[in-house]
C-alpha cells in the first residue's frame, strides 16, 4: 500500500503512482527566489511561451542576495521585478520579507498532501507540513512555469522513527545533525524520508522545518513529517486553499526502517567540510572560532533567536556575532517580545532578514582560514569564503560559543 510520497504523486499525476514509477505530475505551487528565478525566467522566454500557466501558484521572494550586494545583482534583481509585474505573479516578496523557506509557511502557502517544487535545494522544508516538497534545477523551473507540470520518479521511501524525548539542552538542530551522521550525506539518496515517533510528535512547528530543511543533505529527495494538530493550528487562517492531509498506509512498503533514541542525543556538531562529519559537542569543545551565524531557514525563526536570546541574555559576545531573523515577520515578533533587544545588547550584528553570508555572496563573509560557528544548513569548503571553515551547530551551541569565542557547550553556560 501507499507511502505519503505515493499517495500524493498519485494525486498529482492522475494515476495509482508507485516506487520508481515515472510520472508526468501537477504541481500545485512553485517557487524561484532571486538567485534562481533569473535562469527560469531565461529559460521561460526562449521557449517562446507568451504567459505563465498559473500567476496565483507561482512565488518569487527576493532573499538570497538581498539587497543587491553589486550592480549586476541590481540589474537582474530589476529585470526580475519587470517579467513578475508583466506576468501578474501577485506572490512576488521584496527584499526584507525574509528567505523564501520562511516566507512559504508563513503565507500558507506549504499545506498537507500538495506538491511543492522550488528553485532551490531546501525546498524540501515544506516537508514539515505533509507536503511532498523538493528542488529542482532553474531550466525544470521554467518548464513548471509554462505548462504547470513536471516529470518525476517516484522515490522509494525510508523510515525513520524517534523515540523517546530530547534531553534539556538538545534542540531539532541536533536531532537532525545526529541523524545525517548516522545516515551519511549518500546514504537516502533519492529516497523520502518519513518522520515518526514520540520526538518528532513533540518537536514544534518550526522544530520540523529545521529537520526536514536538511533532509537534502543526507541525499534525500525530501523530508516529511506526517500532519497532526500542530500542523492544523498553524494553518488555521493562514491556508492558501484547501488541502487534504496524506499519511502512509499501515502496511506501506518502506525501503529502510531506522529506530533511533532520543534520549541517546547530545548538543551536536558539525565539522569541515561534510555535513555528516557530526560529532557530539564534548568532541570539539574548545575549538576557536572567528564569527558566530545565527539565521537561515535552517535556524533563523522566533523561537531560535529565543533560545540565543536567552543564552546571551545580560552577557556580552567575545566574537562578532551576526544575527538574521528569518522573515521580517520573525523580526518583528521578536522586537515586540524583548528578544532582539536582548541580543542587540549583548552586542550581536542585526542583519536584513534574508539568506545573508549562508550563501557566500555578502554581509558575513569569511576571511582566509577563519572559523564559523553556523547555525546554517551546508559547511562545505568555499560556501562562506573559499579558505574558511564553518561549524553547524543549534542557536543554543552558537549563543553559547560567542560567549566564549570557542565551541562550548550550551548546557555548561
Amino acid at each position: 500500500m501507499g507511502t505519503i510520497s505515493e499517495k500524493i504523486f498519485s494525486r498529482a499525476a492522475g494515476t495509482e503512482a508507485k516506487a520508481n514509477d515515472f510520472v508526468l505530475a501537477d504541481v500545485d505551487y512553485a517557487m524561484a527566489h532571486d538567485g534562481t528565478s533569473v535562469l527560469a525566467v531565461n529559460a521561460f522566454k526562449e521557449m517562446e511561451i507568451e504567459k505563465v500557466w498559473a500567476p496565483s501558484r507561482i512565488v518569487i521572494p527576493f532573499d538570497h542576495i538581498a539587497p543587491a550586494n553589486t550592480e549586476t545583482s541590481a540589474t537582474l534583481q530589476k529585470e526580475i521585478r519587470e517579467w513578475v509585474k508583466e506576468q501578474g505573479i501577485p506572490n512576488f516578496y521584496e527584499v526584507g520579507e525574509g528567505i523564501c523557506h520562511q516566507v512559504l509557511p508563513e503565507n500558507g502557502f506549504a499545506m498537507p498532501g500538495k506538491l511543492i517544487v522550488g528553485a532551490d535545494s531546501h525546498s524540501c522544508t515544506y516537508g514539515a507540513f505533509g507536503a511532498f516538497a523538493t528542488g529542482v534545477g532553474a531550466t525544470d523551473m521554467a518548464e513548471i512555469f509554462a505548462t504547470g507540470k513536471l516529470w518525476f520518479k517516484v522515490p522509494e521511501s525510508f523510515r525513520m522513527t524517534v523515540e523517546g524525548s530530547l534531553q534539556k539542552g538538545v534542540y531539532a538542530k541536533d536531532l537532525t545533525l545526529y541523524l545525517i551522521g548516522k545516515t551519511g550525506i549518500a546514504g537516502a539518496t533519492y529516497k523520502a524520508v518519513e518522520f515518526y515517533g514520540q520526538a518528532i510528535s513533540e518537536l514544534t512547528v518550526a522544530g520540523r522545518m529545521t529537520l526536514c530543511n536538511m533532509a537534502i543533505e543526507m541525499g534525500a529527495k525530501t523530508g516529511i513529517v506526517p500532519p497532526d494538530e500542530k500542523t492544523f493550528e498553524f494553518l488555521k487562517n493562514r491556508a492558501v486553499a484547501p488541502y487534504e492531509p496524506v499519511y502512509a498506509d499501515p502496511d506501506a512498503a518502506y525501503l529502510k526502517e531506522f529506530t533511533y533514541d532520543a534520549g541517546d542525543i547530545e548538543p551536536q556538531v558539525a565539522c569541515p567540510h561534510q555535513v555528516d562529519n557530526v560529532k557530539p559537542v564534548g568532541e570539539v569543545a574548545g575549538t576557536h572560532i572567528d564569527q558566530v551565524f545565527i539565521g537561515t531557514c535552517t535556524n533563523g525563526r522566533l523561537e531560535d533567536l529565543e533560545v540565543a536570546a536567552a543564552v546571551l541574555n545580560g552577557k556580552k559576545v567575545a566574537v562578532r556575532t551576526i544575527v538574521i531573523p528569518a522573515s521580517r515577520t520573525t523580526l518583528l515578533a521578536a522586537i515586540e517580545n524583548g528578544t532582539m533587544e536582548a541580543l542587540l545588547k549583548a552586542g550581536v550584528t542585526l542583519v536584513t532578514p534574508g539568506c545573508g553570508p549562508c550563501l557566500g555572496a555578502h554581509q558575513g563573509v569569511l576571511g582566509e582560514r577563519e572559523v564559523c560557528l553556523s547555525t546554517a544548513n551546508r559547511n562545505f569548503k568555499g560556501r562562506m569564503g573559499k579558505d574558511g571553515f564553518i561549524y553547524l551547530a543549534s542557536p543554543a551551541t552558537a549563543a553559547a560559543s560567542a560567549l566564549t569565542g570557542e565551541i562550548t557547550d550550551p548546557r555548561t553556560v
